[in-house]
């Protein structure tokens, strides 16, 4: 293993993580517990696991870097939780379980047996953590909770940076990883909760809240002023063609940016000057005028020329890059922000590394994303099974 690495404490060392989650949002929540030391029992379905194990193809089949990416120092138990013989199994891993997940719609886990109220009589200082599409009330809670769909409820979807540009779908999982984020705070604070009081807790996230939650300032707006604040209409920022690329520009931070941007595009004369941009609410009206003079200006000279341009007169810029260009970049290798690790069945495996630091605790990547079912034996020998007791829960198909 390449990667974070420490020999200072892992701050949740010693604390045991249930993990039924699947897909992304639980997943990159419990991925970083165990990144921080926690140790995390992934609970998956017989055959099929997490559905990110199957929902890309890939040469390599169940182990795909989309699985890989968010599994690590994690390990898999394969069971069949619909059985008593599988439930009973569940119980006893709560028993001494510090932390149990899950990321299901409304109401899955108490029907399965796994609610709050179920599993706080085995173990009262557990704490219980659900994350779900739209909550565990109201008209939308037997909905799923898919990323997309969240996008388009909560009205972010909604905005772009002109009316002209089509309604689309933000391409990274936005709302999955916010919510996801949101989750891990939960159980962080919970676990603070239970060392003042001794008692577990419930927790639950939803990701139509978080997504809400996102959008403080612009509600805050909405609600007071009836207003509609759009980050992306303001009228000196903008994406821009160059001659062999695109330049981000926010003009924005500064005294006069307007005045700032004529002189970093060498325009000739000072914009705010004339009658129809000389205030802010002019700037906001003749938007289109002005990000026209803008694209007119970019597509001439490249890229390079443009950053130092703009940099020169202390305008916030950036080129606009792909994802490999981003991965490659030194600040990203100074940062430390990506890992390798050795995966049993498809080799070296690289992936992003937790990002937060801690000055005296530290992280690791300890173990590869697991193979479907590969600790089976091992986690239920710690548990008290013996070896006939899991080989007979394996013949019976409990175990897979």
């Amino acid at each position: 293993m390449t990667g974070p690495t420490t020999s200072q404490p892992l701050p949740l060392d010693g604390l045991t993580v249930l993990d039924f989650t699947q897909v992304f949002m639980g997943p990159s929540c419990t991925q970083l517990l165990g990144d921080y030391g926690a140790d995390v029992i992934k609970v998956e379905r017989p055959g099929l696991g997490d559905i990110s194990r199957n929902s890309f193809p890939d040469p390599d089949g169940q182990d795909n870097p989309i699985f890989l990416a968010i599994n690590r120092n994690k390990r898999s138990v394969s069971l069949d939780t619909r059985r008593p013989e599988g439930k009973e199994v569940i119980h006893r891993l709560v028993r001494d379980a510090d932390i149990v997940v899950s990321n299901f719609r409304a109401g899955v886990m108490e029907r399965l047996g796994f609610g709050y109220e179920q599993l706080k009589e085995i173990n009262p200082r557990l704490i219980w953590a659900s994350g779900t599409g739209f909550g565990t009330e109201g008209p939308y809670r037997a909905k799923g909770g898919q990323d997309v769909i969240n996008q388009a409820y909560s009205g972010v979807m909604w905005r772009r940076e002109s009316p002209d540009i089509p309604l689309s779908v933000y391409p990274t999982t936005l709302c999955d990883y916010t919510t996801g984020m949101h989750l891990l705070q939960g159980i962080l604070l919970a676990l603070i909760t239970r060392d003042r009081t001794g008692e577990g807790q419930k927790v639950e996230v939803a990701m139509y809240n978080s997504m809400l939650h996102m959008q403080m300032q612009e509600a805050c707006m909405q609600l007071n002023r009836g207003y509609e604040v759009n980050w992306a209409e303001m009228p000196t920022s903008g994406v821009f063609a160059t001659t062999d690329g695109a330049v981000c520009m926010v003009g924005g931070f500064t005294e006069k940016p307007l005045s700032a941007v004529s002189a970093a595009l060498e325009l000739g004369e000072d914009l705010s000057e004339r009658a129809e941009f000389a205030t802010p609410e002019a700037q906001f009206a003749q938007r289109p005028a002005l990000q026209r003079i803008f694209r007119e200006r970019f597509a001439t000279r490249d890229t390079a020329y443009w950053l130092e341009r703009l940099e020169a007169h202390d305008l916030l810029c950036a080129p606009v890059r792909t994802l490999e260009e981003a991965l490659a970049d030194e600040q990203t290798l100074v940062n430390r922000m990506i890992v390798e690790m050795e995966h049993s069945s498809v080799g070296t495996v690289k992936a992003l590394a937790p990002p937060i630091r801690i000055s005296g605790a530290g992280s690791s990547v300890r173990h590869a994303p697991p193979r479907l079912g590969e600790h089976n034996a091992e986690v239920l020998a710690e548990h008290g099974y013996d070896e006939a007791a899991i080989t007979a829960l394996t013949e019976a198909g409990v175990l897979r």
